[in-house]
């Protein structure tokens, strides 16, 4: 059998498609391709010798595949096995009655990761996988103390005078959180839930390109997973009159939607705005330049109503003023017919110049009584050539203008037309300025400029109101609310969030003047408190993450069985480190495995758990806990 699985895999490496650039195998697209009767898979499997003798069967001289037989040979765990799953399988993965799957023949993944939590923990840039390094999937009867509120560490607060202890911690005060992002936002229902205004994220794409330090490679259905675990909850943190903005391309778009129309609810779904987030179209496109991004919005209630803002030129040029009305600029908007005709209503109006205007198809939408009225107001009145009338709309009574679901960026090339919404050029332009030094590698690759979430802020909020971005990313969303003074809570788990968001947002304070300071007219000031949620399984994340040797992985595996708290499927035991089988693993193979071993529920410090010694946490970090809780 091993020569058939030698001659099958010979055969498949002279098919580009199912490789990947990695160099693995990519399963799905073989057995597809079978399902199909591939005629150049079939022809090439055929004209091996060895595979025809096995997989295909002469009728009557006509040679007919045995796909299922092929089937089998794909999927088999003996076909291309790594020795890391191999290993894997011996010491964990068992049913609830502690008989190992492997052994059972009873085993079916029928819809995989659907009542899951996929945590995701990734902390360091250097980890481009096609998976982030670790996205544990947790079944539901697993999870116990995973989303339990936690304790906090490292609080300083941040204000133009330097950095400070926090003694006391105010309804309003501005918060930047370092911690696994879907274990942070379950941490924040204990005290913001059904109080954020506004929630504006921009999440790993999905795309496969990579990205600045996010890993957005995921798989569809994990991808899915990801968001679906998070909005949940952003659900619950949404005020009555709250709505959320959620970043996206074409790759994930239409999923997505489809995803919060089941959270959030199809009547809540409020616009797809399309956001032109490039400044030139890509010449060298095979097929489309895409330059556009999509921004999804809804609300906790289907009658969220947005605030209007303030016209431009170009939006309002249909308002104009030619007789110089004191009440200022109007619109020609012609009357319609009305939706209820009635024979009342068909009756004809005369012109100061004799001219006999006729009623429309449907009549006038008002009685004789009720437009005279009007056109005594000046709100219907003639049109030039008495030919018809038309209706009146003032520019201030209309308050502003409602947002358009379409968002252009800004043609000026100094980008100081304010009414636009940037492009993804600027805020490259705008994290230069801010980092002279750093390199472009160094910099965000796909960033957001300030105006854009400034449209976002406009549209949805008043002063004061929390918005909250939990992909906190160049800190973005933090920098253009502080500025419009707007309570803040950013949350992210890259250790970028030290050397990058924190810098950025003390140069905000100082009052830098780049992205929207010299619309908002932005003199510096303010505050923000900084923290981290206290680490316990997850102190072994990063050192596993950044271990070069496999006596340093030994030496972590050691420290985890005496200290860390390990997963009930895994009997240590069972963990051999001086085993053949455990030093063939390679050292990402490794250091995935005790990744694995961890305890999920026990990555960071619960609340409930703050006053257990065992746990280190220092008084002060006991204390700033209770204070963001609100509780002597």
């Amino acid at each position: 059998m091993d020569n058939l699985y030698d001659q099958v895999l010979s055969v498949l490496k002279q098919d580009g498609r199912f490789f990947s650039e990695e160099g693995e195998l990519l399963r799905n697209a073989v057995v597809e391709a079978s399902g199909k009767m591939d005629r150049a898979l079939i022809n090439s499997l055929y004209n091996n010798e060895i595979i025809r003798g096995k997989l295909f069967v002469d009728i009557d001289g006509i040679a007919v595949f045995d796909k299922n037989a092929f089937g089998y040979i794909v999927n088999n765990r003996d076909f291309l096995p790594d020795s890391y799953t191999r290993y894997k399988n011996k010491i964990g993965l068992i049913n609830e009655r502690g008989s190992f799957i492997s052994s059972l023949r009873d085993v079916e993944l029928v819809f995989p990761y659907k009542d899951c939590v996929l945590v995701g923990g990734q902390t360091k840039d250097d980890q481009k996988r096609k998976e982030i390094f670790y996205n544990e999937l947790l079944a539901s009867d697993e999870i116990d103390r995973l989303l339990f509120p936690k304790a906090f560490t490292a609080a300083k607060r941040f204000t133009s005078d330097g950095i400070e202890s926090v003694s006391s911690l105010s309804e309003n005060e501005n918060l930047i959180i370092k911690g696994n992002n879907l274990i942070t936002i379950a941490t924040l229902l204990k005290r913001f839930e059904n109080q954020i205004k506004c929630i504006c994220i921009d999440p790993p794409y999905n795309t496969s390109n990579g990205g600045f330090d996010y890993n957005d490679s995921f798989n569809h259905s994990s991808w899915l997973t990801f968001m679906k675990n998070r909005l949940e909850i952003a659900f619950r943190l949404l005020a009555d009159n709250g709505t959320i903005f959620v970043f996206c391309d074409d790759v994930e778009q239409a999923y997505l939607k489809v995803l919060m129309d089941d959270i959030f609810g199809r009547e809540r779904y409020i616009q797809t705005v399309i956001w032109r987030n490039c400044d030139n179209s890509n010449n060298d496109a095979k097929q489309f330049s895409q330059d556009h991004n999509y921004i999804l919005v809804y609300s906790r209630n289907e009658d969220w109503v947005s605030n209007k803002l303030d016209r431009t030129e170009d939006q309002a040029s249909h308002y104009s003023n030619p007789d110089n009305d004191p009440r200022g600029p109007w619109f020609d908007g012609n009357p319609v017919n009305s939706p209820n005709p009635r024979q009342n209503l068909r009756y004809t109006i005369t012109a100061p110049n004799g001219n006999i205007i006729n009623p429309p198809a449907n009549g006038w939408r008002w009685s004789r009584d009720e437009l005279a009225r009007r056109m005594s107001t000046g709100e219907i009145r003639f049109n030039k050539s008495q030919t018809g009338i038309i209706r009146r709309t003032y520019l201030y009574e209309q308050k502003g203008l409602p947002p358009s679901s379409l968002w252009d960026i800004c043609e000026d090339p100094m980008w100081v037309n304010v009414e636009e919404t940037g492009h993804t050029r600027q805020a490259k332009y705008e994290q230069k300025k801010l980092f002279p030094g750093v390199t472009t590698s160094e910099l965000f690759k796909t960033p957001k400029p300030e105006r854009v979430i400034k449209k976002i802020i406009d549209i949805s909020t008043v002063e004061g109101d929390i918005v909250l971005d939990f992909f906190g990313g160049s800190g973005t969303t933090a920098a253009t609310a502080h500025k419009m003074n707007r309570q803040y809570i950013l949350c992210e788990q890259m250790d970028y969030i030290d050397t990058f968001i924190l810098e950025r947002m003390k140069k905000v304070i100082a009052g830098e003047n780049g992205g929207i300071s010299r619309e908002v007219n932005w003199q510096g000031g303010g505050s923000f408190v900084y923290c981290e949620l206290a680490k316990l399984n997850q102190l072994f994340i990063e050192p596993i993450q950044n271990a070069r040797s496999d006596e340093e992985i030994k030496e972590l595996l050691n420290r985890m069985f005496k200290t860390g708290f390990i997963s009930y499927k895994v009997n240590p035991k069972d963990i051999n480190p001086e085993a053949e089988d455990y030093k063939a693993l390679t050292l990402d193979e490794k250091k995935s495995l005790l990744v694995e071993l961890l305890d999920k529920n026990q990555l960071y410090i619960n609340y409930c758990d703050l006053e257990d010694e065992t746990n280190n946490l220092s008084e002060y970090d006991r204390a700033f806990t209770k204070l963001f809780y609100q509780e002597d």
